[in-house]
């Protein structure tokens, strides 16, 4: 057993290191290299002024749904764009002339992207995004409608699968190591849902009130690491922010991601989430989408002198340029490189293998010693898989089952029970038990697991006190009912088509779980930052039903808790978790030791190495991921008790130590300052904290900003 342990680990780390490749470094595909937005800039300018004013008027609509309109006497092709950020959703029923030729006939279902952000690994979100991306380009498709990477606010929201966690900080290295894997394919990344999106209850009526500062600390700095990196659209959301409709507020696009995030590129809408044409095209908005709804009276404003040919002009630019500097108008449809299934497999597996999340192990139940004799699996989605559902969901294929999966693993020892007695609870030397959630857009769901869900786990360890609990689910559940009576706790998120496989190496043994949580689990939704914001005499929105959405008032969210979202909240306010953000075990442990800095006393401009030497103490080859926070002592203004500003994922043979080093820069000990509307280090103490969660911090050191 601790042989093949040993052996797994290895194999695993190896992966890691990128050395089991399919393909040498020598034979890798160069990277996709865009044109500068001047050289493309230069060529749409030219095609633009050839274009009559119904062409652009045809432009600025979307086509078929998913398509940017093509002029042909000109030699623009139409774009086809897919859904989405965990891999691309095949859409039936799409017409046109190069899709039907050119279409995907099966594409990978990726571990969901809050599985990703549970990695801590930056690097493996490159290599899922490009694999994705060259997907994308064996299909034809060349706008991927994602990452999405809204905030995860609070647990009930229906999308937060399909983001990257609660801090701004990880969020952001996710983001742009995303964004450069998909376009290194030269596949379109689209950031989305632009701005303070964060829940999906009646999500087209919902009024985000949010200040300045939350804006710039919390809810921008992902979007602003995409654009950094490079891409080349970003998509509106649905919700108001402080009382306009996104995607046609001059405040949103033109003000925040224009001017002050610096985004050149196109803008789209949300499908069907703008009402005001006029708005629209004033806004610095380049394309309504999935047709022109909102812009149907453009005719008719032109006329009444109420926009100009050059808003119009301005809009198809942007699209247009923006093709160009992708070379779409150099591709040739019918010539694509095939999808190399087996590689991007290769990746999800490993991604699920580097997301699950250990939370408990009293006793080091897991991983299943070879002694175990009889094993009791049972529980919602062990002969079915979960998945998040809306534009996301991604079919897969070659679907790897959890009772599969662990039946090869375990054998005749494991037998799988949909409706256990307590007898059979009883007599088994170990329960699996399965529970979670099937989240998705278009609604939000309780915190609270489904009633029938909660009875089966507890009927589970209340008989049977070594009880494994698996929670497959895309956010935050309560697990306060059950959570110490529960031997082991393996959050394992959405694991897409082969994730299971990785789920059983981690029960039994051959992988060491490395997964850290990209969010805080609460014990009550009431300790949440996002508490109360359904409005009085509604429940949580549960359904799709696009005419109830449209019937209900628009109503307020208001983001009281400011800067304070996530893990800071629960510093702030002095609120226990269940679990907190970081926080994940491992089959072995890890010592800190010797926290240094390069300067205890520095000035705003320098940079400040730090480094950790971290050692594992166990026996068994494993991964630590280290987070660095700091904290700011005394400031003119309200600060979190600490932020992430760093954090290194690093593998260690047992007793291997190593030095771990980071460098803080002077925007890592900023705040945004409302007044100068700029970032803002005041002088005097810092606090760098060095540890394995946002509660368990080993080291501290204080410095000092002259």
């Amino acid at each position: 057993m601790r042989t093949t342990f040993i052996y797994g680990c290895f194999m695993l780390l190896m992966l890691a290191c990128g050395e089991l490749k399919g393909q040498s470094p020598a034979e890798e595909k160069p990277m996709f290299q865009s044109l500068t937005f001047d050289q493309a800039d230069k060529k749409a300018e030219a095609v633009v002024a050839s274009m009559t004013l119904e062409e652009k008027i045809a432009m600025i609509g979307g086509d078929r749904s998913f398509f940017i309109r093509p002029v042909p006497r000109l030699h623009l092709q139409e774009v086809f764009m897919s859904d989405a950020t965990q891999g691309v959703r095949i859409q039936e029923g799409l017409k046109a002339d190069s899709l039907s030729k050119t279409r995907l006939e099966k594409s990978t279902a990726f571990p969901c992207p809050l599985l990703l952000a549970a990695t801590w690994n930056p690097g493996l979100s490159f290599e899922y995004a490009k694999a994705v991306g060259e997907e994308c380009r064996a299909g034809n498709i060349g706008i991927l409608l994602g990452p999405g990477m809204n905030q995860y606010r609070q647990s009930q929201c229906g999308r937060n699968f399909e983001y990257f966690g609660e801090d701004p900080y990880l969020r952001a290295r996710m983001i742009e190591q995303y964004v450069t894997g998909v376009q290194s394919t030269g596949t379109i990344a689209t950031l989305k849902h632009f701005a303070a999106n964060n829940t999906d209850h009646f999500r087209r009526r919902s009024n985000s009130i949010v200040d300045e500062r939350a804006l710039h600390e919390i809810y921008l700095p992902g979007f602003k690491a995409g654009i950094d990196a490079g891409a080349k659209a970003v998509m509106t959301s649905y919700n108001q922010i402080n009382g306009e409709w996104c995607g046609q507020s001059a405040f949103v696009i033109d003000t925040l991601l224009r001017k002050e995030l610096g985004f050149q590129w196109l803008v789209m809408t949300d499908w069907s989430s703008v009402y005001d044409g006029e708005k629209l095209i004033k806004s610095g908005q380049n394309l309504e989408m999935p047709s022109a709804f909102a812009l149907k009276n453009v005719h008719e404003l032109l006329r009444e002198n109420k926009v100009q040919e050059k808003d119009i002009t301005e809009m198809v630019r942007s699209i247009v340029r923006t093709c160009f500097a992708m070379k779409f108008d150099e591709r040739d449809p019918m010539n694509r490189e095939p999808a190399r299934y087996d590689e991007h497999e290769a990746a999800a597996l490993q991604t699920a293998r580097e997301g699950i999340v250990l939370l408990r192990n009293e006793g080091s139940i897991l991983p299943i010693k070879d002694n175990v004799k009889t094993i009791l699996l049972t529980g919602e989605f062990v002969k079915k898989l979960a998945a998040g559902g809306g534009s996301a969901r991604v079919r897969g294929y070659d679907i790897r089952l959890m009772l599969d999966e662990l039946q090869s693993a375990l054998g005749d020892r494991l037998r799988c029970s949909k409706d256990p007695g307590i007898q059979e609870i009883q007599s088994a030397d170990v329960v699996l038990c399965n529970v979670g959630t099937e989240d998705s857009e278009g609604s939000d769901r309780p915190f609270e697991l489904p009633e029938t869900q909660e009875a089966l786990v507890q009927k589970c360890v209340n008989n049977n006190s070594n009880t494994v609990v698996i929670v497959t689910s895309g956010s935050g559940v309560r697990m306060t009912g059950w959570n110490e009576k529960a031997k082991a706790i393996l959050y394992a998120w959405y694991v897409g088509q082969i994730g299971n496989k990785a789920l059983a190496e981690i029960i039994t043994g051959k992988v060491n779980p490395s997964g850290r949580l990209p969010i805080t689990i609460e014990r009550e939704f009431r300790d949440s930052p996002g508490y109360g914001y359904v409005p009085d005499g509604d429940t949580v929105f549960t359904g799709r039903n696009y005419k109830l959405e449209a019937a209900h008032p628009v109503f307020d969210i208001r983001y009281t808790e400011g800067i304070f979202s996530g893990y800071r909240w629960y510093d702030k306010q002095n609120i226990a978790p269940l679990y907190p953000f970081g926080f994940g075990l491992s089959y072995t442990t890890f010592e800190y030791e010797n926290l240094a800095v390069s300067q205890e006393r520095f000035r705003g401009n320098d940079t400040v190495h730090v480094s950790i030497t971290v050692k594992n103490t166990g026996n068994v080859i494993g991964s630590e991921t280290v987070q660095l926070y700091v904290q700011d002592v005394e400031c003119t203004v309200p600060r979190p008790v600490k932020e992430l500003k760093g954090f290194k994922k690093v593998s260690l043979k047992p007793g291997e130590s190593r030095t771990v080093e980071m460098l803080l820069q002077k925007k890592d000990f900023s705040f945004w300052d409302t007044n100068t509307k700029d970032w803002k280090a005041e002088q005097g103490a810092f606090v760098i904290l060095a540890g394995s969660s946002s509660r368990d911090i080993k080291l501290k050191k204080e410095i000092t900003l002259e």
